[in-house]
């Protein structure tokens, strides 16, 4: 693959051991590995191992390794494809809707397939440059066929009355509501099959199939009601509060050029295709007209090929090796987005286990607050001003009610500004791998997180700084937040990583209310208000002693919470949020003890299980989003050369399409979590930007760190 090509060449694809039996890359950053991590993970005894890798048991090897999806996105649904062509993963009409297809959480739960018969595993797979389609070549004994998969995108189409759900400036381009997949015989003979078999409502309901019109070209699959013997395990509302109904099922047309055969809950199709064959399948679930011809169907795929060029020639990306790597977070990044109200989901999953077979496993279909600041970061440096815009209204909408009066931040809401996102489980679904049990909702999304507000007003302050004034509408929210750190910021709360053990005063909870006095202090300058930047920057000073004296060890390293001796990468942000500036020997030395110690085989855990009291049984994965940060902290603290071995190492994991999950097996190199995660991308983006440019200004003897508060 191309972006292998970026990093060095002596590194194998993630999740292939060395010669001794580590992981691919080179190691810990500097390469000072302890000879404990050093050593491949532990095999259970009801695990055989090959290679020091623990081999999956029988029962869990159908299920494709999660950094083998692709991920498809129209920007109001989202889709994963398995290596097989099979469609494993797909929530309609919105993504934290009820699934479809849900067999990427139990095999039987549905899913739509188009390949060529008897043959599973592809010759390359790839996406077409700057675009989210999918592109997947198959070798059979007899020829070649290739199969182009996309989410179709169109011109705008609500033109004769309003959309229903948009808030958001509507674009020249549209969702037009159709999965599309287009075949092509380039070589020889090759028998193709086609299955659709929708399992709605999360695996609940079936589906029966019905003839449209006169042939064989088209069929609908409406949902039929649930039986008496399976209720509703729990109410749960994941796509809408709960005074607001669920919406049904959509009715799911399947439109093709093949014959199609309607049995029992699947639509299937066969047929043989020779060189210069070319068939299509369209599945729609709105009233837009889906492909009739394959000639619609090529010119539904151009457009939409179009629009992601067009799109991502917006975007500014640097002349560099990585370029590659920001362009694919950059788009998958975009394809997270929820169009119609701009908000930024954390994943495309739900309940993709943290660790094999356990039970840390979540819903992220969400938005989180403290993603904010990185997510415009992010975009606002990538030159999408448009993205970074439309998200921050999202945020800004979600914290005002709809008179315009303030109302209590939450840590999370719904993708339409939903606050209400009660959790529950699904427990007649078997779990990725056996990983049960199954979530749909949240319950994170009402703790007592300090964090919040410090990301609330980092996010305003980093999206108004480069203009020349504050609007009217958003200064009563910025003195609403800031008064809310203020009567809370002495007070202990959940964390960052929203623990579920007994509430702590954890440290980075602290350093972002200070966040919040600082960064209110500077937008009351913005705004003319000397008398509030006065009062809040007296305040901060007051949090900053308070950390001072409370959260460091007798090192001078920053810990976990106030009288602890335990580390926590979130401690990172002492530096990424300016809270001492980088050359100050504690800011230092907490970096630097995380790098050592809060690290396997040189990646980093977000804390460490064993000492952490977080509710929850069973260990976990380093975190991506964490490792990032090390990469981004490093080159502040001008250890640029220790941050550019760890990126490199980072890099070589990610999946063979460029894509990230939320967690990295630093035995293994395995993906673990939800997938795709919107963090770890924007964690990318940040450190290799940081990365980039601090590398520029070295070569030019004028090094400065790249985050500037």
């Amino acid at each position: 693959m191309a972006h292998q090509e970026s990093t060095a060449s002596t590194q194998p694809r993630a999740g292939t051991p060395a010669v001794d039996g580590s992981p691919s890359g080179n190691g810990a950053p500097g390469g000072d590995v302890s000879p404990d991590d050093a050593s491949p993970g532990d095999a259970s005894p009801d695990k055989t191992t090959a290679g020091g890798v623990a081999v999956p048991p029988a029962d869990v090897a159908a299920f494709p390794p999660i950094a083998d999806y692709a991920f498809l996105s129209d920007c109001e649904a989202n889709c994963l494809v398995a290596p097989s062509g099979s469609i494993e993963w797909m929530c309609l009409p919105r993504p934290d809707s009820p699934s479809v297809f849900g067999s990427l959480l139990d095999r039987s739960a549905g899913h739509f397939r188009i390949s060529p018969y008897g043959v599973t595993v592809p010759a390359a797979r790839r996406y077409l440059p700057g675009s989210m389609i999918l592109e997947t070549t198959w070798q059979t004994g007899t020829g070649w066929v290739i199969v182009r998969d996309a989410l179709v995108m169109g011109p705008w189409h609500n033109r004769t009355r309003r959309s229903r759900t948009y808030r958001r400036t509507p674009d020249d381009w549209d969702a037009e509501h159709v999965l599309l997949r287009t075949v092509r015989c380039v070589s020889g003979t090759v028998e193709m099959e086609l299955t659709c078999e929708p399992a709605f409502d999360y695996h609940r309901r079936s589906a029966a199939w019905s003839y449209i019109g006169d042939d064989y070209h088209q069929a609908a699959a409406e949902a039929v009601p649930a039986p008496r013997d399976r209720p509703r395990p729990t109410d749960v509302r994941t796509a809408a509060d709960r005074n607001t109904p669920e919406p049904d099922s959509p009715t799911l047309t399947l439109t093709t050029d093949m014959r199609l055969g309607l049995e029992g809950r699947d639509a299937r199709a066969r047929t043989r295709m020779v060189e210069g064959d070319t068939l299509y399948a369209a599945l729609s679930w709105s009233a837009l007209p889906p492909p009739h011809s394959y000639d619609e169907a090529a010119d539904a795929m151009w457009r939409t090929a179009e629009y992601w060029r067009q799109w991502i020639n917006i975007g500014s990306f640097p002349d560099h090796p990585w370029r590659e790597y920001l362009q694919r977070s950059a788009l998958t990044l975009k394809g997270l987005t929820y169009a119609p109200t701009g908000a930024l989901m954390a994943a495309a999953t739900t309940s993709l286990p943290e660790t094999p077979g356990g039970s840390r496993n979540w819903d992220y279909r969400y938005t989180w607050v403290r993603d904010s600041t990185f997510a415009l970061w992010s975009l606002y440096t990538l030159g999408l001003n448009r993205e970074a815009d439309d998200f921050f209204a999202y945020i800004a909408e979600a914290g005002s009610s709809d008179d315009g009066t303030e109302r209590p931040l939450q840590v999370m809401y719904g993708i339409g500004g939903e606050r209400t996102l009660t959790e529950g489980t699904l427990d007649h679904l078997g779990g990725y791998e056996g990983a049960r049990p199954v979530r749909i909702g949240n319950g994170a999304y009402d703790q007592a997180q300090h964090d919040m507000w410090g990301a609330l007003l980092d996010s305003i302050y980093l999206h108004l700084r480069s203009r020349d004034q504050i609007p009217e509408f958003l200064w009563p929210l910025i003195v609403e937040q800031v008064g809310k750190a203020i009567d809370n910021w002495r007070k202990p709360d959940r964390g960052i990583w929203e623990v579920r053990g007994e509430p702590k005063h954890f440290t980075a909870s602290k350093v972002m209310c200070w966040v919040a006095l600082d960064r209110g202090a500077r937008l009351a300058r913005m705004h003319g208000e000397t008398g509030y930047s006065e009062k809040w920057s007296k305040i901060a000073d007051e949090i900053r002693d308070d950390v001072l004296e409370h959260g460091l060890d007798e090192r001078g390293v920053f810990t976990q919470y106030y009288g602890g001796t335990e580390l926590d990468a979130s401690l990172l942000l002492v530096v990424l949020r300016r809270f001492l500036p980088p050359d100050d020997p504690r800011a230092r030395a907490t970096v630097l003890a995380i790098a050592d110690e809060l690290t396997v085989n040189g990646l980093v855990l977000r804390y460490r299980p064993e000492s952490t009291d977080d509710g929850l049984d069973g260990e976990e994965g380093t975190f991506t989003i964490c490792s990032f940060w090390l990469v981004a902290s490093l080159v502040e603290i001008g250890e640029v050369a220790r941050a550019r071995r760890l990126c490199e190492r980072l890099l070589s994991f990610a999946s063979p399409l460029m894509l990230y999950s939320e967690e990295l097996d630093p035995h293994t190199g395995r993906h673990l979590g939800n997938f795709p995660q919107a963090f770890t991308h924007l964690s990318l983006i940040n450190a290799i930007v940081h990365l980039i440019r601090a590398e520029k200004r070295v070569a030019t003897g004028r090094f400065r760190p790249a985050y500037r508060g």
